[in-house]
């Protein structure tokens, strides 16, 4: 662990705290506006979250949040911690952070001017070293964790696509097993894989997509929906990518994860490609023959959009002593027979949720799991709060850059 920040440097962390809150975002922008006139940095990026504003968004959010708790860090761990995951996903190493150093100092320079005095810029760079070597460490561990263990290695590996399903109209699903032959990493359910696409004619494109199967050490599903703006790597993957090719991918990484031993009862609950990481945890629980009971509950548009409903249903059929599903079609088409092919018409609320659980559980006693967009998670979360489930039995996840959701 890096030694502490002293008492005058958080002092002043604590005096730019005004400033962040104004400008945080420009500061974010022009930081990354640096940073990516080195084309080496720049392909380490997700371009499509920078060109949609998400992510500088997401880094002033928490630089704003690192100053805050300047003097109480250990709050900000679990926010460590995912952005570790991140960072080992994306192939970061510690010889990248002196880059990120230059672009963040320079861009505090270039937007606060005469207010970011030689003192001020000091301060934040003594800041951002302390944190970058905690990140560092962290890494370390993780990469070497993923290094050691069975099918497991290090940077990247190639892929190659020995199945292609079409789940939906628009979600379809990619079977990869190694091109080496050997095992794979047996991720935790919940996790993601980044990988590299190589469009002709076209930059390098990476993403991060849900690995949508329990671990089997064998191969990775990922179900990845067709956006209609995403920088072309869903399109890329729908349209042009075939049975035989492959594509580069990092070992499995990220933090919404089942715990290894679950003891509490399981609430699933998504929308739309939402599903992807709860199809894992399900499917995982049921293969672990986890006592619990699971509870998966789904929101799509219609039977068109409706991705791996037969496969969900057969599951709960299968383990229906411990497993139910239930579908809420938000607009069903007049084909769509409720009882048949969904459950309820409408969204999912939170107002829902809590009804349904004080039927059939304390709101205390369950764990809740739940993924989809930024607005469902949104109302999804502070009805939650609002109706006191307590925040530490709510994990969720965003797809994108994580941003406060409580605050959206």
């Amino acid at each position: 662990m890096p030694s502490p920040l002293g008492d005058a440097t958080t002092a002043l962390i604590k005096a730019t705290i005004p400033a962040l809150a104004e400008y945080g975002i420009a500061i974010t922008r022009a930081m990354y506006a640096r940073l990516f006139q080195n084309r080496e940095i720049a392909a380490l990026f997700n371009q499509s979250n920078q060109s949609n504003g998400m992510q500088p968004e997401a880094l002033a959010g928490a630089i704003l949040a690192y100053a805050r708790n300047i003097d109480t860090l250990e709050v900000l761990g679990p926010a460590v911690e995912r952005i570790a995951e991140k960072h080992v996903g994306a192939h970061i190493l510690p010889e990248h952070y002196h880059f990120v150093a230059e672009a963040l100092l320079g861009a505090i320079s270039d937007v606060l001017g005469d207010a970011a005095t030689p003192e001020i810029l000091d301060a934040w760079g003594e800041a951002y070293w302390f944190l970058a070597n905690v990140l560092i460490e962290r890494e370390k561990d993780l990469r070497e964790a993923a290094a050691s263990a069975e099918g497991g290695w290090t940077g990247w590996r190639p892929f190659i696509v020995a199945d292609k399903i079409r789940e939906s109209e628009f979600i379809t699903s990619f079977i990869l097993r190694p091109t080496d032959g050997g095992p794979v990493l047996r991720h935790r359910p919940g996790q993601y894989l980044t990988v590299t696409l190589s469009p002709a004619g076209a930059p390098p494109l990476k993403r991060n997509y849900t690995i949508s199967c329990a671990p089997n050490g064998k191969y990775y599903r990922l179900s990845v929906k067709r956006e209609v703006s995403g920088g072309g790597a869903s399109a890329f993957l729908h349209d042009q990518m075939k049975v035989g090719d492959t594509l580069l991918a990092t070992p499995p990484a990220g933090d919404f994860v089942l715990p290894e031993n679950q003891t509490r009862p399981v609430i699933l609950v998504s929308a739309g490609v939402g599903l992807t990481p709860m199809v894992s945890m399900a499917e995982s629980l049921a293969a672990r023959h986890c006592p619990v009971p699971v509870h998966f509950i789904h929101c799509t548009p219609n039977s068109k959009t409706h991705a791996m409903g037969t496969t969900l249903n057969a599951l709960a059929e299968k383990h229906k002593d411990r497993m139910t599903v239930t579908t809420f079609y938000s607009r069903p088409l007049a084909t769509d027979e409720q009882g048949v092919a969904y459950d309820q018409k409408g969204r999912i609320t939170a107002q829902w949720l809590t009804a349904w659980l004080s039927t059939h559980m304390p709101l205390m006693d369950a764990d809740l799991y739940v993924c989809g967009p930024r607005h469902f998670l949104h109302d999804m979360l502070t009805g939650l709060d609002a109706a006191g489930v307590p925040a530490e039995r709510v994990h969720h996840e965003l797809f994108g850059p994580t941003i406060s959701l409580q605050a959206a």
